[in-house]
């Protein structure tokens, strides 16, 4: 099947269990009918469903590739937190001196690191899953935004290894969770519905404008900084807690501690906001995705 240049087409495969209809080829039980869709919707439900193995596939491909032909492989996911948070307790912890909400500035910092070193890598291969995957989008019709869900996907593999390790520091400083942890699923899902969301935007413009590739790197920089990695988030004054939320890794970061640690207050009107505007990116970058996608196959 294969999608012409600008226009919206999509295809349905319909099985005959039946007798063949007429005008089909005797003996054939099988219809692929490819017509453009009536209407428009944001998401195709039915569709996504129906390639749910394609999206399991480029997940399983990402993986096999991410580490390939190197030395620590896999390791990779727990070095980069690490190191981060090395250098984080050297600086911030002990020359500057940042408080750690009465816990162990390193344990602090890495508990930050974890969600925060998803969103990072996750944000930056979903920006160049539509260029690198370019040729197989001018050959065959499929669901376009399973590209930069596959790179958000395949990120949480990485998550789940620094978790581990982050459960290993935790014994070491003999930091018992409390009944807070069952909330951990709900910040992830947070975390990923974030990372899926900024990836749509930039997924989209990096095809419209190359120069995307090279901002993103600064900008993940600068939100860092923006976010309570290497402080905690009570240094900002409690009637701007709100407007700080408008940073949606505000409440993924403050809610990961929270509910692994105990740090912190329970989550408050940032993570709303935090909430909220994860929300409104998901779906204007889900429309944003879906109006360029028809241009796709020409720029890309």
């Amino acid at each position: 099947m294969r999608q012409c240049g600008g226009s919206n087409w999509s295809a349905r495969i319909l099985v005959r269990r039946g007798p063949v209809d007429r005008g089909e080829a005797e003996g054939h039980g099988t219809v692929t009918r490819i017509r453009a869709r009536r209407g428009w919707v944001v998401v195709d439900l039915r569709e996504l469903w129906d390639y749910r193995e394609l999206l399991f596939f480029l997940v399983w491909r990402d993986l096999k590739v991410r580490y390939k032909r190197t030395i620590v492989g896999a390791a990779w996911a727990i070095i980069q937190p690490v190191m981060a948070m090395v250098v984080f307790s050297v600086f911030f912890g002990r020359l500057a001196q940042m408080p750690s909400d009465d816990l162990p500035y390193p344990l602090f910092a890495f508990a930050a690191l974890v969600p925060w070193t998803y969103f990072a890598n996750a944000l930056n291969a979903s920006t160049n899953s539509v260029i690198e995957h370019r040729h197989m989008i001018s050959k065959v019709y499929f669901p376009r935004v399973f590209l930069p869900a596959a790179s958000v996907a395949g990120g949480l593999v990485d998550l789940g290894i620094a978790l581990a390790v982050l459960v290993m520091m935790m014994a070491a400083f003999r930091v018992v969770p409390s009944t807070a942890i069952l909330a951990l699923p709900l910040f992830v899902l947070l975390a990923v519905a974030c990372a899926l969301a900024v990836g749509l935007w930039f997924s989209a413009l990096n095809v419209l404008f190359r120069d995307v590739r090279y901002a993103v790197p600064f900008l993940i920089q600068f939100w860092l900084f923006a976010s309570p990695v290497a402080y905690s988030s009570s240094l900002v004054p409690e009637e701007w807690r709100a407007v700080y939320g408008l940073n949606p890794m505000t409440g993924v970061i403050d809610g990961v501690r929270w509910s692994v640690l105990g740090a912190g207050h329970p989550p408050g009107p940032a993570i709303g906001v935090s909430v909220f505007v994860v929300l409104l990116l998901l779906i204007s970058g889900l429309v944003f995705f879906r109006t360029v996608e028809r241009r796709f196959a020409d720029v890309a």
